[in-house]
């Protein structure tokens, strides 16, 4: 295997897993390939400069169509050619479940998702999560009290999002699990990442566990990913009056497994993904466009925010008023700046300059 020609395949603009096919079908190997696209292919030095930030990181290559690269994953039209994977790949050897949901989750969904999870990292089920606040980084912690969790990010292994789980991510390496990303290296986690990263957590797993969800949301995107590629989907109900638990009471009464307890999940979990889909994807609830479709905003904008801020603290809801921005717009910009490390994120759903 050249892990550097592999490497450059994977990266070169516009070569996606079906693209990707072609090219090594008809040119034979990934050097060939590489040489049919001429100046299109990813340059060798960046590909070098990249390869070797990433070992002195001791990351490893996951390489698609070779070992150890995850198998349920493999089985999805769109799956990543490359992964690169900071931790113990021992952990994609265990059977996997993905738990998601909200991130201004309450505080019951909270302890509801790390004690589940800690219930299934003991029976030696890999917990499967997305690193982000509430549901996912309750279920990291809960699975690292007994056994391995495996997160999937959106940005590059050294851009943590969000910036407060820095030292969960750190964690997840540390204590035997696995942290994933199919991002460059630098690459910050932009909006319309989040759906990509989405789409490894469903498929590294046999089933998905939705914890908490609004009726439109992010994680109803795992859900529906989840569904299309046959794989088990659970959901745990909540209160009819909260709009958190709106969604996952929803996909229970289209035929999604109710789940109380560890026992739940694991009664129900196959060996393999199933060939038909457990729901039809017509029926589940579309996410809002703006969730993952937001394009990067550019310097004006973030200028604009940090100068309709005054130098204080000031509430999301006033910002946008002074900006005249559209919400997700504004969101989109406020997530740059906290990347950049230039405002913070105080409670009240207010903003504040660093």
């Amino acid at each position: 295997m050249n892990a550097e020609a592999l490497f450059r395949l994977a990266r070169t603009e516009g070569v996606g897993p079906t693209l990707h096919r072609r090219l090594l079908a008809r040119h034979g190997s990934p050097e060939a390939a590489l040489e049919a696209l001429g100046p299109r292919a990813f340059p060798r030095d960046s590909a070098q400069r990249e390869m070797e930030a990433l070992a002195r990181r001791g990351a490893h290559l996951l390489f698609f169509g070779h070992a150890p690269y995850p198998p349920l994953l493999a089985l999805l039209e769109d799956a990543p050619l490359l992964l690169a994977a900071e931790g113990d790949l021992a952990a994609l050897d265990a059977a996997a479940v993905a738990l998601v949901g909200a991130r201004n989750a309450s505080a019951l969904g909270r302890r509801f998702a790390e004690d589940l999870a800690d219930a299934l990292a003991a029976r030696g089920v890999a917990v499967v999560s997305g690193l982000a606040r509430g549901i996912d980084g309750a279920a990291h912690e809960g699975a690292l009290r007994s056994g391995r969790t495996i997160a999937a990010i959106a940005g590059g292994l050294d851009r943590p999002y969000p910036p407060e789980h820095a030292k969960l991510q750190a964690r997840i390496v540390a204590e035997g699990g696995l942290v994933l990303s199919e991002a460059p290296l630098g690459a910050a986690p932009f909006a319309r990442h989040f759906p990509r990263r989405n789409r490894i957590v469903a498929g590294l797993s046999l089933g998905v566990v939705v914890v908490e969800a609004a009726l439109q949301s992010g994680t109803l995107i795992t859900a529906r990913l989840a569904a299309e590629a046959g794989r088990e989907l659970y959901a745990v109900p909540g209160h009819p009056l909260d709009p958190r638990a709106r969604g996952a009471n929803d996909l229970i009464k289209r035929g999604a497994r109710l789940v109380e307890s560890a026992s739940d999940v694991l009664d129900h979990l196959p060996a393999a993904p199933s060939a038909a889909p457990l729901l039809r994807l017509a029926e589940l609830p579309e996410p809002p466009a703006e969730e993952g479709e937001e394009a990067p905003p550019d310097l004006g904008l973030t200028a604009q925010v940090l100068e309709s801020m005054a130098g204080a603290p000031i509430s999301v809801d006033e910002l946008g008023r002074r900006c005249q921005l559209s919400r997700s717009q504004l969101a989109a910009a406020l997530l740059e700046l906290e990347l950049e490390g230039r405002i913070q994120t105080l409670p009240g759903n207010r903003v504040a300059p660093l």
